[in-house]
């Protein structure tokens, strides 16, 4: 298991072959359908992105509410490829890249490859896992979408599987 700090220098996610366990520590941001569909309208309007999106790894879930003494209730990913309309265009930003559940499309697979970018998978059903590896919680988006919000998420040894790698080598 390879243990990685984010952020992910290019020559760490040039490293990264599918199918490499690793535990991400640092921080990740969470955004599910509802924000991705506000982060595209922030952009057609030509404003900038609710946090820095160079180097950045968006989580596709939505934070459980957090239980007395834990900084993040229940955690798990959400299916990546309901993400596929807005990746190429968030990995053209800038993003490190993404950590979901599932395959995602063809064209996101070459935009993870062009741009040099990274796809990790999270185990489904293993929410209370990915909930117990947040050390802070805080919304930085769309409050109104409650559990959609733009999280940043503080995490500490993350378990992931490289799913689809920068190049171009998948997992599915």
């Amino acid at each position: 298991m390879r243990q990685l700090t984010l952020p992910l220098s290019k020559e760490e996610i040039l490293s990264l072959n599918a199918g490499d366990c690793v535990e991400l520590s640092g921080v990740i941001y969470t955004a599910r359908d509802c924000a991705h569909r506000r982060f595209m309208e922030l952009l057609g309007r030509g404003e900038t992105l609710p946090f820095d999106p160079k180097g950045a790894f968006i989580y596709f879930a939505g934070p459980c509410p957090a239980p007395e003494g834990k900084a993040c209730g229940s955690c798990g990913p959400t299916t990546s490829a309901r993400m596929n309309g807005f990746a190429p265009r968030m990995l053209r930003e800038g993003l490190g890249g993404f950590i979901g559940k599932g395959e995602m499309s063809e064209e996101t697979r070459r935009t993870l490859k062009e741009c040099g970018a990274v796809y990790f998978a999270a185990i489904g059903g293993a929410g209370a896992v990915y909930g117990n590896a947040v050390k802070r919680a805080e919304i930085v988006a769309f409050p109104d979408l409650l559990s959609e919000a733009v999280y940043r998420l503080e995490i500490e040894r993350f378990p992931l599987v490289v799913a689809h790698d920068a190049h171009g080598r998948t997992i599915y």
